[in-house]
């Protein structure tokens, strides 16, 4: 049989044809429905939500609200009520209110407070040892003393791990009781046994957020009670605590007074922290977490605290912009272990007791902060007489430190502006104005 040499192109041809047809008639039938396109139905499972003006609005207050009470179990009760319903906002009315759990947050909630006339306070901690040991799969604890503990109450337990020497750290709520015996919400999947002197403590973050997305908190005080509070690190708590969260923005949340960090976030991704107030805690101001992806902390203002803002390990493409962060004992800025492809731009840094903005040491090239740029900053009297403005240590590469102004106000005594370690590669330093110190620049980055 003969065949054409064009009839596969033919073929082709015919075929593109008849899906440009297709396409257009498509494209035609989208025009019709123009309107529908830029107001979508609502559709199961589509995330795509028409922009309703309307949404459920819980009130809670200490009186004259949907649901009137001053703690925990009011807060919870709102929040809960508005996620089984498709997300919403709960109000908290202006009121002071005493917490003896965290606020659990579920997913499409705006949690939206009266400013500093709603506050969240934590009430004071009590600790006991246990009497008992338990397994990893138990689901109980016997106290030594249960005096100060009740049903609801959240509680940290902590031991020496029995296997590695290592710290064990639990968070559960108490559930249930028969004198000093206690029910957990969940098993322990620890070993808690006598022999690593196991103790349990009313400790947990005010609100805490664990495996949400599409959270908002606005407009809040959240006051930690440090004077009156055991300590806790920011890997388990803070006022604000985050664990495996997307798509969170906190804005104009003063939070204050935590013995541990301020807000915390680990592994959570486009989480944006915009003018708020976090001051006087004994951990961190702002804590974007290990593996926390696009974090965006702008125009925030942070206070005496240990670091003002502490990128953990693995933070990458974050932003650190127009922050004012004063009187940290430690840095004001820290940067450090696989923390890659992160602005620091336009911040203010003053007074911090050790180092203004400081590059950490780490073990090895491959664990080193690479590639982060830090311009337009003004970092002001870091340290004490022997105290770094910018301070770039291991084998950190990239580094680019450009346009800042690095002053020292108090006398240069034996103070640096920059320095670089010996083993760095690659740093980048331009237009810098340096003024008042014993040396501008120490150091030399390598090819």
């Amino acid at each position: 049989m003969h065949v054409h040499p064009n009839a596969h192109w033919n073929r082709r041809h015919f075929l593109g044809i008849a899906a440009g047809l297709l396409t257009a008639s498509a494209w035609a039938k989208a025009g019709e429905s123009d309107n529908e396109a830029k107001a979508p139905r609502a559709i199961s499972g589509d995330s795509h939500e028409p922009d309703w003006s309307e949404r459920l609005t819980i009130t809670v207050g200490t009186k004259d609200a949907d649901l009137n009470g001053a703690d925990d179990k009011v807060l919870q009760a709102a929040v809960d009520y508005v996620a089984r319903l498709g997300g919403g906002t709960v109000k908290i009315l202006p009121g002071t209110y005493r917490l003896r759990n965290s606020v659990y947050l579920p997913s499409r909630i705006r949690l939206l407070g009266s400013g500093a006339d709603s506050i969240l306070i934590k009430e004071p901690s009590v600790t006991t040892k246990l009497r008992a040991d338990s397994d990893w799969y138990d689901q109980e604890i016997t106290l030594a003393d249960s005096h100060g503990f009740k049903v609801g109450d959240g509680v940290c337990l902590r031991a020496k791990n029995p296997h590695n020497g290592g710290a064990t750290v639990i968070k559960r709520t108490l559930v249930a009781r028969s004198g000093d015996r206690f029910r957990l919400d969940k098993s322990l999947r620890e070993n808690l046994w006598l022999a690593g002197t196991p103790t349990v403590q009313s400790l947990f973050p005010l609100l805490s957020g664990d495996n949400v997305n599409n959270l908002v908190i606005e407009n809040l005080t959240l006051d930690g009670n440090r004077a009156n509070n055991e300590n806790l690190d920011g890997n388990y708590s803070g006022c604000i605590f985050m664990q495996d969260c997307n798509q969170v923005a906190i804005r104009r949340v003063t939070a204050r007074n935590q013995n541990g960090d301020g807000i915390s976030w680990q592994i959570c991704h486009d989480v944006t922290v915009e003018d708020c107030h976090s001051h006087d805690h004994v951990g961190l101001g702002l804590h974007p977490g290990s593996g926390s992806q696009r974090a965006v902390m702008r125009n925030n203002k942070v206070e005496n605290c240990d670091i003002g803002i502490f990128f953990c390990w693995g933070v990458r493409f974050g932003l650190a912009e127009g922050n004012t962060i004063e009187k940290c004992a430690g840095s004001g800025i820290s940067i450090g272990h696989r923390d890659t492809d992160n602005l620091i731009r336009d911040n203010t840094v003053r007074n911090s007791g050790k180092v203004g903005v400081l590059f950490r040491e780490e073990p090895n090239k491959a664990f080193g902060p690479h590639r982060n740029r830090v311009e337009g900053n003004r970092i002001i009297d870091s340290g004490p007489e022997n105290g770094v403005g910018v301070d770039v240590r291991g084998e950190t590469e990239g580094a680019a430190i450009v346009k800042n102004e690095v002053r020292e106000t108090r006398g240069p005594s034996k103070r640096v502006g920059i320095r670089i370690g010996p083993k760095t590669r690659a740093i980048g330093l331009e237009e810098n104005r340096i003024e008042g110190f014993a040396e501008s620049i120490t150091g030399q980055s390598g090819s």
